[in-house]
């Protein structure tokens, strides 16, 4: 037993000694260390441990959330004292309470590789080698002349927490981070100062790229942007890149939310079993992937966590439902929110999408605007490069696309094999037919 999984189960058998009806604590520890490098010379080197205890009370039908990161034995007994009385002034919410015990029961035995063994072995002296070697990368690609910058990041965290629960439950996870990153910034003959990044990352320090390879990437990405000039107002054909097309994804994902649905902010309110997409959209929720970002055994209730299908040949199947909304809504529980995403792939790369594409745009990222969960509506502000002929032309920008989600995921025309890596939505290129640009 962990010294963090003690002090969680005392905060929970205080909630009941002070008079609580139950009560779910969580707990949590984090060591995060980040190297910045700019121009040059270091820009930051920092080290920062956090901790801290969330509790759930339950009340004689009543309810409270408090937190606090304070968790000497006093501190943590006046703290749940007090809460509890704070929770008694509340109004009655027969809708709150502990989920049912046999939502705890099933978790997959399975080693889901969350923390790297090897953590302990990066020094600071590595950590500044790398980031150092980011920026050397970044400024020895042709063009190099053009940049006016250089910020480069290296960074690792490793982090514990525990949850138990007066109804049965206990948990404990440990895990572990890697990232390193770069940003270029780059002078155009007309003044402007296009920016670019690359990134990488994982559970796994082996799961970063050289830093050689991230500081061409960045700084090449930032040179193909000069020259970015408006394009043409006009209904064409719209590939997403995978690192850009999470944000699209994020925008159909959030009003699946079980609050959303119960408190008529979104707009896929009574669609289950409705066609929404293509028939090529399909994407499971599956937070068992190995060493995955958004990997569990548990969630943030104790639910034992289990893979389930999102969307089906373009059909909509499963909401991401917690007890409290569940229980408000009269739907079972799936989960309260998204773990790793697995889609359905191609079998073309972006470079074949983009031949048998011939005329359209390929977006890489976004700036700005917004999307309505209520109506679907949307308007984003875009980036990226012309397609002429199945080949990347210039680059474009200040553009617009407007439209709105259920009538755009029926566009959806084509589907990469190359899941970005480093997200748990893991998109791929995403091609969409008619879709409307708003350029010059």
């Amino acid at each position: 037993m962990s010294d963090l999984l003690d002090i969680t189960r005392r905060a929970a058998a205080l909630a009941r000694e002070k008079g609580a009806t139950d009560a779910s604590a969580g707990s949590y520890r984090a060591r995060h260390v980040e190297v910045a490098w700019r121009d040059g010379k270091v820009e930051k080197v920092s080290e920062a441990t956090t901790r801290g205890l969330g509790l759930d009370l339950y009340v004689d039908g009543r309810y409270a959330a408090v937190s606090t990161s304070d968790l000497r034995p006093d501190a943590l007994d006046r703290f749940v004292e007090d809460a509890v009385a704070l929770a008694r002034t509340l109004a009655p919410d027969p809708h709150r309470r502990l989920p049912e015990p046999e939502l705890y029961r099933g978790q997959a035995n399975v080693d889901l590789q969350l923390e790297d063994p090897d953590y302990g072995k990066v020094d600071a002296t590595r950590r500044r080698a790398e980031a150092e070697a980011i920026e050397a990368a970044a400024r020895g690609v042709p063009g190099a002349s053009a940049i006016l910058s250089v910020t480069t990041s290296v960074s690792d965290t490793r982090s514990e927490s525990a949850l138990v629960q007066t109804n049965g439950f206990e948990g404990e996870r440990r895990g572990t981070d890697f990232w390193i990153g770069a940003e270029v910034t780059v002078l155009d003959p007309d003044g402007r100062r296009p920016e670019e990044y690359a990134a990488s990352g994982g559970r796994f320090r082996s799961a970063m790229e050289a830093p050689e390879a991230i500081g061409r990437r960045a700084a090449e990405r930032a040179i193909a942007r000069i020259g970015t000039r408006k394009g043409e107002s006009a209904v064409l054909t719209m590939a997403l890149d995978n690192r850009a097309s999470g944000r699209m994804v994020g925008m159909l994902f959030g009003p699946l939310a079980a609050a959303a649905i119960q408190q008529k902010r979104s707009f896929l309110e009574g669609k289950i079993g409705v066609q929404l997409g293509s028939p090529l959209l399909t994407v499971k929720d599956d937070p068992l992937v190995p060493r995955g970002l958004g990997s569990r055994l548990y969630d943030g209730e104790g639910i034992a966590a289990r893979p389930f299908p999102v969307f089906e040949e373009g059909v909509l199947r499963s909401y991401y439902v917690d007890t409290y909304y569940g229980r408000k809504l009269g739907l079972p529980p799936t989960t309260s929110r998204s773990s790793n995403l697995a889609w359905a792939l191609g079998g073309r790369s972006q470079a074949q999408l983009l031949t048998d594409l011939g005329e359209g745009v390929l977006v890489t990222g976004f700036l700005g605007g917004n999307s309505n969960g209520t109506t679907g509506d949307f308007s984003l502000g875009v980036r990226g490069f012309r397609v002429r002929g199945g080949r990347l032309a210039e680059p474009v920008g200040e553009m617009n696309v407007s439209g709105n989600h259920l009538e755009l995921w029926k566009r959806l025309a084509a589907v990469g094999d190359d899941p970005y890596p480093y997200s748990a939505m893991r998109t791929p290129t995403l091609v969409f037919e008619a879709v409307q640009f708003a350029g010059t």
